[in-house]
């Protein structure tokens, strides 16, 4: 079983099982917020009265800009060695400017005179991508210290899939089922007040776990890698230039991201579940009631990492993604989505709960692997060069990831605008377009599909396979125990 901690092997940096559950709440407070912001769309055109386009472009701009500051945060993390670690501060700083520019964006913005709303919420979205990008580059940097283990780090994909499918299927729930039919639809602002109040408790509680399960590696001797050295601007650009991995993985992982901001984009559920199947309740009910059998398949992705390699991992759930994905479509396109329902037993229901079971789990392990497979590519860097650069890597990797997914944002706002919807977002209650199924397939089914292919090609020039990895931890522990060697003579 791969829970199991015994018999670990002490030429690794290991870490409990606890500890590395804890630390993925990090993750798991980043995407409470993700979460709440996924409606800041219908926010911003239902209640603080701006056109569809102009919202998208607002949100394009915003996560651009998200992008462009991750490389100084990730800089500044780098050069970080307080009393309170390296990562620890960034996490509860990131956290408490989420907290804050949320109650400012969803209250101050809407109770403004109207000519002084859209610069309140643009504000208040600046305060809250920095608070974000402190937080969530912790989570891929962080990844370093808890372990090198290749038996271990896989974990954090089945722990990152558990608390992401949690807290967007909790929250989808908590919309669809409670607040929807409380405040009436997405135009009440009073449900955004209580959706954010929501979103700061949750993510608040599982910042402090997570800053417990960090607590014990969030110390120099587990990061202590660049010779006594601080990290500079040259040696960003040397790193950029020569560390190969790292650019084929942000190639390949952004383009998931992409993919996955048009298919979840809270736009195309509404136009699939609430306007195609006429079952929006479905919508918050599904990822809840998917979980487990969903954790089932993470959990055999997880086995499957460990037992070949993450970047394997990586390929085999891909392609099982587009095979269920093509599936998919099938059924969207032939099927009678009005018969599918939780207690609808026929042959349509089993058949899309069974597609849509394992195309999500294939999903969550291709999408959430690439958090160790980060820390792969820092060990990688170690060993080329000597630097320990965690915060550049995480910061790549969200630089190119935010820039590239805000395109989806955009491409889901320009694509319903082109069917009619240019002052106000489909809604429940529309009636059925062949327009709106075809913008739906689209976005659900054929850009994921595209997308996932052109990360297969990025991903066969990644080099850091199971041996490769091997080799690299064979070299850091050498390393690590004459460094060692060296202050005990010191010491003596």
């Amino acid at each position: 079983m791969f829970f199991s901690t015994k018999k670990m092997d002490g030429r690794y940096n290991n870490a409990s099982i606890l500890q590395i559950a804890l630390f993925s709440l990090n993750t798991a407070a980043t995407t409470m917020f993700l979460a709440l912001m996924e409606y800041t769309s219908y926010f911003v055109n239902g209640v603080l009265g701006f056109a569809v386009m102009l919202t998208s472009v607002i949100l394009t701009g915003l996560r651009i800009f998200d992008g462009v500051i991750d490389p100084f945060i990730g800089f500044i993390v780098d050069r970080t060695d307080g009393r309170f670690g390296k990562f620890r501060p960034f996490m509860v700083l990131g956290n408490v400017m989420m907290a804050s520019s949320s109650i400012i964006l969803f209250y101050a913005s809407s109770s403004a005179p109207k000519v002084l709303r859209l610069v309140i919420f643009i504000l208040a979205y600046v305060v809250f991508v920095i608070g974000y990008t402190f937080q969530m580059i912790v989570a891929k940097s962080g990844q370093t210290v808890m372990t090198n283990n290749p038996k271990l780090r896989p974990l954090a994909t089945y722990f990152d899939s558990l608390f992401i499918t949690s807290c967007f299927g909790g929250t989808s729930l908590y919309v669809s089922a409670y607040l929807i039919p409380k405040y009436g639809g997405y135009t009440n602002k009073a449900l955004y007040h209580e959706f954010a109040l929501f979103v700061i408790s949750i993510s608040a509680i599982c910042t402090v776990l997570a800053v417990i399960g960090i607590w014990n590696k969030d110390r120099k001797e587990f990061y202590e890698e660049s010779e006594g050295r601080k990290v500079t601007i040259k040696d960003y650009m040397d790193v950029l230039a020569h560390n190969k991995p790292i650019r084929m993985l942000v190639t390949a992982a952004s383009i998931n991201k992409f993919a996955q901001m048009v298919y979840g984009n809270i736009t195309v559920g509404v136009m699939l579940f609430g306007i195609m199947m006429q079952n929006y309740k479905l919508y918050g009910q599904i990822g809840l009631v998917t979980a487990i059998p969903n954790l089932l398949v993470v959990t055999i992705g997880v086995a499957v990492a460990q037992r070949v390699g993450q970047k394997k991992a990586f390929t085999i759930f891909t392609w099982m993604a587009v095979g269920f994905q093509i599936v998919m479509t099938g059924v969207l396109l032939f099927g009678n989505l009005t018969e599918i329902g939780l207690t609808k037993f026929n042959g349509i229901s089993l058949l899309f709960f069974a597609v849509y079971i394992l195309l999500n789990g294939s999903k969550s392990v291709s999408n959430n692997i690439v958090v160790p497979m980060i820390a792969d590519c820092s060990d990688y860097e170690v060993f080329r060069s000597g630097m320990y650069v965690p915060g550049l890597m995480g910061a790549l990797f969200s630089f190119v990831d935010q820039v590239i997914s805000a395109l989806g944002t955009a491409f889901v706002g320009a694509a319903v605008a082109l069917i009619g919807f240019r002052n106000i977002l489909p809604q429940v209650e529309d009636n059925l377009t062949e327009e709106i199924r075809l913008v739906t397939i689209i976005c659900y089914c054929i850009v994921p599909i595209a997308a996932w292919l052109i990360s297969l090609f990025a991903m066969r020039y990644y080099e850091l396979d199971k041996e490769a990895m091997a080799e690299i931890s064979e070299y850091r522990q050498k390393k690590h125990s004459h460094r060692k060697t060296l202050h005990s003579r010191k010491s003596y």
